[in-house]
């Protein structure tokens, strides 16, 4: 079963890059953030004569998830517990094959310090608080999606260049740790332990040329979907398209 997140940086605009892409690499359920467009919107027709079924959480003009799955899915979670007043559409999660998925879009930060990072600490805080419940689940659980942090040095081109970004301040990576510390396991970390393995390119300064990239986008396993692991990766040269998103698709295989 393999399982991708694609932060695919606006439906209308790179619907034939997602549509080429689920046809070349077929993953069996991808993950989608920032799809920028209400749910009303999303293109579920188009997609279903690609194969697959949608589930969409959307929201005007920017956020918005989505999950696609080539078996259909049965929504479990909509919008992360924890905050009635947060309207952000970042958090989506269901049930596909016997797997519980999330597509998450945890929010970028910046500018730091101020409240747009006190809601990203905020917002993890609460993501935390839910995979601790989804931790217990006996089914396997991939909490899939960009989660808008660099962990360690290793995962940046330059950690002064980013020495003051939101994605890779301590309290951000502290509260990765955290996280994992549940007992989630990095998928992409467990299949290469170290070396730059890079999801996230900006469109600005050549940085796709120069490989000036960084490792955002994460699918974190369970115990039981750990269990089943086989391989994970990235898919860069979906980067390297024309008009493409400035992540590339990340993506695990959990055995059946």
């Amino acid at each position: 079963m393999r399982i991708a997140t694609y932060n695919i940086n606006g439906t209308n605009a790179r619907l034939p890059r997602l549509l080429e892409w689920l046809a070349e690499y077929k993953p069996d359920v991808a993950c989608l953030q920032e799809i920028k467009t209400v749910s009303e919107n999303f293109p579920v027709e188009v997609i279903r004569e690609a194969g697959y079924h949608s589930l969409v959480h959307g929201q005007k003009g920017f956020n918005g998830v989505a999950i696609l799955s080539r078996e259909p899915a049965t929504e479990t979670q909509r919008g992360l517990p924890g905050d009635d007043a947060d309207d952000h559409s970042r958090y989506l999660e269901a049930e596909v094959a016997g797997v519980r998925v999330a597509s998450i879009y945890l929010p970028n930060g910046n500018p730091q310090p101020g409240p747009k990072f006190d809601y990203k600490l905020a917002w993890m805080a609460r993501l935390a608080a839910h995979a601790q419940t989804l931790h217990g689940l006996a089914q396997p659980v991939v909490l899939a999606g960009d989660y808008n942090v660099i962990p360690t040095d290793e995962d940046v081109f330059s950690v002064k260049a980013m020495a003051n970004d939101a994605l890779m301040q301590p309290e951000s990576r502290a509260a990765f740790r955290s996280l994992c510390f549940q007992g989630w396991t990095d998928a992409i970390r467990a299949v290469t332990p170290s070396g730059r393995v890079y999801t996230f390119w900006d469109y600005q300064a050549g940085a796709w040329p120069r490989d000036a990239g960084f490792r955002i986008d994460h699918l974190l396993l369970s115990p039981a979907a750990a269990d089943r692991l086989r391989d994970a990766g990235v898919d860069r040269a979906v980067r390297g398209q024309e008009k493409a998103s400035d992540h590339a698709p990340t993506w695990v295989v959990l055995a059946d």
